[in-house]
């Protein structure tokens, strides 16, 4: 199905292509190719208002993700009873953010495969909210991420490695 690429803003350059390509990457190792996703890119003004608005947190972010299939259980793949169900949802990456918090010899696609891992994670009912959960959750992104290194030739690490 489909994956669109959004980039509302323009603080840091960005090539829609190469990040699609990408993200397609992860959708095939996570097995939910076909399923509709959303990927809006914003800069740090649009996903604070975002954060503010969704998670009374005033602050920008690296990424903010709205499942479509609510109360998924960590790793349960949706199964839709309609052809418009076949949809995951939709994830924001702040990557103004993520631009301003890579390190120097950090490849700054690298890094938003990454986070859109973290946020498909979220699409799949991933979350982080306890250590147990936490703990599922950077398991299952380990796995994912291992496999693109794999295939793309790169390093891709979790986020919050080391969290609890």
């Amino acid at each position: 199905m489909s994956l669109v690429v959004r980039n509302l803003q323009r603080a840091v350059p960005l090539r829609r292509a190469r990040l699609r390509e990408k993200v397609q990457a992860v959708r095939r190792a996570l097995g939910v190719q076909r399923f509709d996703l959303g990927v809006v890119c914003v800069d740090n003004r649009k996903i604070q208002q975002i954060n503010r608005i969704y998670r009374d947190k005033n602050t920008p972010t690296d990424v903010l993700s709205f499942p479509f299939h609510e109360n998924l259980k960590a790793g349960e793949i949706p199964q839709p009873d309609f052809p418009d169900d076949y949809n995951l949802g939709d994830i924001f990456l702040g990557v103004e953010y993520i631009f301003q918090h890579c390190k120097e010899n950090e490849d700054y696609y690298d890094i938003l495969t990454v986070t859109a891992t973290h946020g498909l994670c979220h699409l799949l009912g991933f979350t982080h909210s306890t250590e147990a959960d936490w703990q599922k959750r950077y398991q299952k992104e380990k796995q994912v991420l291992k496999e693109l290194s794999r295939h793309k030739g790169a390093r891709f690490q979790p986020l919050s490695k080391g969290l609890f």
